[in-house]
């Protein structure tokens, strides 16, 4: 079974890239390889809960239990030691990241208070694209009443684009909201 943006990618996106930058060969075109949610928990080192919390959160949100993150090197200042769960990951390909993507983009973002649209300039230079999020209550999987505190996380759409204005196209094409 496709996804609504796969189709999409398939039927429409790859054909107009593949006409505006002139490309020879089908492999050539750019496409989402992967979608990579990172969510920080540094107060995990206080109360080793958060980190369970997070988790549950990350995995209500992506649909796939995410990556326990921990720390590599010990840091005083912090009470931090090495091998503390710091945080959690996780990685989605194939159908489950255009399901996220499609859900990010029609019912996430327009969630997000102030909305104006996102920063065009976030592109790493290589035709991946990072956004971040102050708060996981614009994800509806997401109950207001079962969040202890809001915390933000960085979600990366890798591309296999060579530069950011084959990934800009790209992500236009999936109608990414981008300002201008």
């Amino acid at each position: 079974m496709t996804v609504r943006l796969q189709e999409k990618y398939n039927n429409e996106i790859s054909k107009s890239l593949k006409v505006k930058f002139n490309y020879k060969n089908d492999f050539e075109i750019p496409k989402l390889e992967k979608v990579v949610i990172n969510m920080g928990v540094g107060e995990a080192v206080k109360d080793s809960k958060i980190i369970d919390t997070a988790v549950n959160e990350l995995s209500m949100i992506s649909g796939q239990k995410p990556v326990i993150t921990r720390s590599k090197k010990a840091n005083a200042s912090f009470k931090l030691r090495e091998g503390m769960p710091i945080g959690v990951k996780v990685t989605l390909r194939k159908n489950k990241m255009y399901e996220f993507v499609d859900r990010f983009i029609n019912i996430a973002l327009p969630r997000v208070r102030d909305f104006r649209g996102i920063n065009p300039k976030s592109f790493d230079g290589n035709g991946n694209y990072a956004l971040g999020l102050k708060e996981q209550f614009v994800f509806p999987e997401i109950e207001f009443d079962n969040v202890d505190s809001a915390r933000g996380m960085d979600i990366i759409f890798v591309t296999t684009a060579k530069t950011d204005d084959e990934a800009r196209e790209l992500l236009n094409g999936f109608d990414f909201p981008f300002n201008s």
